[in-house]
Formats: structure tokens, sequence, C-alpha cells
């Protein structure tokens, strides 16, 4: 996706966003569509079970750099998602993104402006960028 590409996808989302006009029903589909995310993913595991979660308490050694640490530290995933999970984990981040977008419109925000202060504001923290 490009820079045009993007402000093309925040204005047709603000051509499209007629039902939830209000910011108020912009934050609440927001929210919910996130939940949905999780919900996709927790039923990649629990319904479908192409991947599954072991998680344990993430152990920081001592005697290791800030930038070792990384690979140390465990997703608490293994294997891979089916195509079908995929697909449904993929069309609920597309929801959530297209509710973002709609914040963003509301607000008089640029999407793409956000991203790339956000990308600005990682890359400059990076390591201590600890999110």
């Amino acid at each position: 996706m490009n820079n045009a590409d993007e402000v093309h996808f925040q204005e047709t989302v603000s051509q499209f966003l007629i039902r939830h006009r209000s910011i108020l029903d912009v934050q609440s589909k927001l929210t919910e569509a996130a939940a949905h995310v999780n919900r996709a993913v927790a039923k990649s595991v629990t319904t479908c079970g192409c991947i599954s979660i072991s998680a344990d308490r993430q152990r920081f050694p001592a005697d290791v750099s800030l930038r070792e640490v990384r690979e140390l530290l465990a997703t608490h995933l293994n294997g891979n998602m089916c195509e079908k999970c995929r697909e449904v984990v993929e069309t609920e981040i597309g929801a959530t993104l297209f509710y973002l977008a709609a914040m963003c419109s509301l607000l008089n925000l640029n999407l793409r402006d956000v991203l790339e202060k956000e990308y600005d504001r990682v890359n400059a923290l990076g390591v201590f960028n600890l999110t």
C-alpha cells in the first residue's frame, strides 16, 4: 500500500461511514472490532486448534543486554494459523482498521500522519520502546 492508497482508504471509509457517524458509535465499534480480533485468535486455539498457546513467566537474565533480550523472549505461540483462521483474523483486523480510519476522519486526523509519527517514535526509541 502506498501513500495514495492510504489516503484513499481513509477517504473511502469516511464516505461509507453513514450509520455510525457519531464519535461515540465509532469509539464503541472500534472497541468491538478489537474484541473480535481477540476472539478470532482465541477460536484459532480453542475451536480449530491450528495454533496453541503455552505461556509461562518471561525470564530476563541479568547478564544479557537489552538488545539480546528480544531473542530470549517467547511469543507463547505454537504452530501456524490455518488458511481459514488466517482469513478470519485478517477480516477482523481489517474491520478494526476501518474504524480506526473512521476515528481519524471524525477527529480530523490523517491516518498516514499518525502512522508516520508512530514509526518515527518507535524508530527513535529503538530497543527502549518497551511497549
